[in-house]
């Protein structure tokens, strides 16, 4: 539902950025739109669509890019995350794979970098909604661990002119994750401690578990390194 939410979001910011071109006057300055994909490495094989507005004004000192993504993760470790959110057992076969669905507004300031003169410096605040799935085959549990977190990211990003209307994109940067409640079956763990039906260390005592063990189990996003490479083009 939020996936579904969010592209239509993305869509009416489309419309509505493409009303505002069609509806201005022929001597003003036209809102420029460029559309753009992008793949690579972002702690985990990553996908991202965007769209970037530039000529908002005379002197608007950057543009705006509105970005939606997708990356495969590593979700944590299977035999403690069953232990810290549902219970003490060992029997079944493993088996995890973890999703990160993520929306950014980035500010692009031109710049040249490394003497490319088509360059900007990026950044800006982030949206990520993170599932970890875990099976255990022959143990007869199927359960997802889920954390929805704000950030912020920058990245350093390079333009190459490949056709008119087309450009080679190059990206490299770092986004970083607040930490926030991780839900899975019946039980939460919240920064704060103020947790939800907690587990029993049975390796320590019968402790409950708190939010340091479940984040340490799970790997939702928290740093996300990306190297990208993609193409953005005039819409």
């Amino acid at each position: 539902m939020r996936t579904t939410a969010t592209t239509i979001v993305f869509i009416l910011l489309l419309s509505g950025m493409n009303s505002v071109v069609s509806s201005q006057d022929n001597s003003s300055r036209p809102i420029q739109l460029t559309g753009g994909i992008m793949t690579g490495y972002n702690r985990g094989y990553g996908i991202k669509a965007s769209i970037t507005g530039s000529g908002f004004a005379a002197d608007f000192p950057f543009k705006l890019r509105f970005g939606i993504g997708y990356t495969f993760l590593n979700p944590g470790d299977a035999e403690d995350a069953r232990r810290i959110f549902i219970n003490n057992a060992t029997n079944g076969v493993p088996e995890k794979k973890g999703r990160s669905f993520d929306c950014r507004l980035d500010f692009l300031i031109p710049k040249t970098l490394f003497g490319i003169d088509h360059s900007y410096l990026v950044f800006g605040p982030r949206f990520s909604t993170f599932t970890g799935n875990f099976v255990y085959v022959g143990g007869n549990e199927d359960f997802d661990v889920t954390s929805h977190q704000w950030g912020i990211g920058g990245s350093l990003e390079s333009h190459f002119k490949m056709t008119p209307g087309l450009d080679l994109v190059i990206a490299a940067g770092l986004d970083q994750y607040f930490p926030s409640t991780l839900t899975g079956h019946d039980t939460s763990y919240s920064p704060d401690n103020d947790n939800v039906n907690p587990q029993n260390d049975n390796q320590n005592g019968d402790e409950p578990f708190n939010y340091r063990d479940a984040d340490k189990a799970i790997r939702q996003p928290m740093f996300m390194p990306h190297v990208m490479i993609g193409v953005s083009f005039q819409l």
